[in-house]
């Protein structure tokens, strides 16, 4: 089987790539870094040449609302055209639970635009909503830091290991299209300042940090709903990684 995957070469797609491969598939790491760029098209339609599935997983440049719609529309309408032409038969898109939940933040908008444009396309599809990753927690703690200090919105998540998303993609690259939503958590709910701590001081950083349900996520207004799975009436899935927050710290 031919495997795309574009973002092939950043945290989700690197290994998946790995993986993959292993598996004895034919897999293209697609990225600007190796000539594919999604956004102008350039080398596009070479990658996706006799491909049976195409797994999408970049990241935007850059979070503003502006720039970030406007990555994931070009991005993802490049995309579904050369799959038209190259007769792809499965579009695996990665996305983060709840995004239709939390319409003032610009990134969930463009992650609901980019899923709508999937699932219009007419192309046979999977997508994948995955909570947040351990791995960005701290860069979420650096977003509320101040006079020494880091304040965050205790609001209830469930988040993953980025390895685990790779794993999970792997399975449902090779998988028949669902035609649907599933998502994919981490093992145990925690708050977000709780993990954040937890993290931090493994770390040796021993800032405070002050638990204010004003903080909000990423400058948009969250529930304990928000961020966990189980609340999205087109889930037709419902998985779970296996590592927990204990475990990938001692990793």
């Amino acid at each position: 089987m031919k495997i795309v995957v574009i973002g092939g070469t950043g945290l989700i797609g690197r290994p998946l790539v790995e993986q993959l491969r292993q598996a004895g598939h034919d897999v293209v790491p697609a990225s600007p870094s190796t000539g594919v760029d999604t956004v102008t098209g350039a080398g596009v339609d070479a990658a996706l040449a006799g491909a049976d599935v195409v797994v999408d997983v970049p990241n935007s440049p850059s979070f503003e609302d502006g720039p970030v719609m406007e990555f994931f529309q070009r991005s993802t309408e490049t995309l579904v055209d050369a799959e038209k032409r190259a007769g792809v038969g499965h579009h695996v898109v990665l996305s983060i639970v709840g995004a239709d939940r939390m319409p003032d933040i610009g990134y969930m908008r463009a992650k609901v635009a980019q899923e709508d444009i999937v699932t219009g396309s007419g192309v046979p599809y999977t997508i994948v909503r995955a909570t947040q990753f351990f791995e960005f927690i701290p860069a979420l703690a650096e977003g509320g830091a101040a006079d020494g200090a880091i304040t965050l919105s205790p609001v209830l998540m469930q988040p993953i290991a980025a390895a685990d998303v790779s794993q999970a993609l792997a399975g449902v690259a090779v998988a028949e299209p669902a035609d649907a939503i599933v998502e994919f958590a981490g093992p145990e709910p925690i708050r977000l300042a709780d993990a954040a701590t937890a993290i931090l001081r493994s770390r040796g950083d021993t800032r405070p940090i002050v638990a204010d349900e004003s903080a909000g996520y990423f400058g948009g207004a969250v529930t304990d709903e928000s961020l966990v799975p189980g609340h999205d009436p087109k889930a037709a899935a419902q998985l779970r990684g296996e590592t927990s927050l204990d475990e990938w710290i001692r990793r």
